[in-house]
């Protein structure tokens, strides 16, 4: 398991790496080096002919932030360009940074990257839930309801104690039912998120089923070990999910691979600024929050119809088809998560 955390580890940190350092050095300095001094090339303008880096290097303490910000998220012009279209119209962003208009926006993989990062951060600061509660009020309320629904089951026996033929198994059927709902919130309350139960998947494969069944009896850890999992391995949902808009496209010779890769991550990157966006008002309004659930099926039908030139017909069979295969790709993702948790 040490083997795989250090391939997602080094997947993550070399391709955040690499969306970074494509714009590192760059600054409005104001030496006047005569050669690059990332490669040494003479200069000839700007920018290094050789390299692309910034010909001159300021060396302040704001033009290092300014670095920063600039190399994760090109906030000089590209994220009021991209975060828009990617909302509104986001088949035109896709399929405009296909057609080569790369500079003008924010990478698909660099965005996916930060909001990765912003999505896990907004979860430690919510609560991981569209308008969760804190961990103590929920405990009270499980609480108080648990207590309704014993005075339930305490009045349904004692109407049971003189009831008798089809009366009785009614009664005795509705006393099950209280149980079964009061051992479910019981589980809720003591925080056992993952039961040995739950976890017993006697058709899981060879590779999984042992080891889930260890983890079962620490529950906790293995929930713990899936949230670090869900973070390194985030990328992975991109891979994922391609083939599923392949199956959209299964003859097409116009869109390949790479033009349903971005799709796949811009989309991605959307549906995580959602959860955001929809986790920070639930703490104000649980009930608008909620709307954020029919958000995605809608931008799934621009996306495509955008980037695909689809009519609206096409658009909104695929739209549907795309919203199954999305909870079929998160399914394997969380399979594949609970497999490296409980192989940990």
């Amino acid at each position: 398991m040490g083997e795989m955390e250090a391939i997602g580890d080094t997947v993550t940190g070399g391709v955040l790496a690499r969306a970074v350092e494509r714009e590192a050095g760059e600054g409005d300095g104001h030496t006047n080096e005569a050669n690059c001094l990332n490669c040494g090339a003479e200069l000839g303008g700007p920018f290094c002919h050789g390299c692309g880096q910034r010909a001159h290097v300021h060396r302040t303490l704001s033009a290092f932030f300014h670095d920063l910000l600039h190399g994760v998220l090109h906030f000089e012009g590209k994220i009021w360009r991209t975060l828009p279209l990617l909302a509104w119209r986001p088949g035109d962003l896709t399929r405009r940074y296909i057609d080569g208009q790369r500079a003008r926006f924010i990478s698909p993989i660099a965005l996916f990257l930060f909001c990765v990062f912003l999505t896990f951060a907004s979860m430690a600061l919510t609560g991981g839930m569209i308008g969760s509660k804190s961990t103590v009020e929920a405990r009270k309320e499980i609480a108080s309801e648990l207590q309704k629904q014993q005075r339930k089951v305490e009045l349904l026996e004692q109407q049971r104690a003189g009831a008798t033929g089809p009366e009785a198994r009614a009664i005795d059927e509705r006393i099950d039912e209280l149980k079964t709902e009061m051992a479910m919130l019981e589980t809720i309350r003591d925080q056992k998120v993952i039961s040995p139960v739950a976890l017993n998947w006697s058709g899981a494969p060879g590779w999984l089923g042992p080891a889930v069944q260890d983890a079962a009896k620490n529950p906790e850890l293995l929930f713990y070990k899936l949230k670090t999992n869900a973070y390194k391995f985030s990328w992975a949902l991109i891979p994922i999910s391609v083939p599923f808009v392949w199956l959209l496209f299964p003859f097409s010779r116009r869109f390949g691979m790479y033009d349903h890769t971005v799709f796949v991550t811009y989309s991605l990157s959307f549906m995580m600024l959602l959860l955001v966006t929809a986790s920070l008002v639930g703490l104000v309004s649980p009930s608008v929050a909620s709307i954020a659930w029919f958000i995605p099926p809608l931008h799934m039908y621009r996306q495509l119809r955008g980037t695909y030139a689809l009519g609206k017909w096409g658009a909104a069979w695929r739209a549907f088809a795309l919203t199954i295969f999305a909870f079929i790709a998160v399914s394997l993702f969380l399979t594949l998560l609970v497999g490296l948790g409980a192989m940990d």
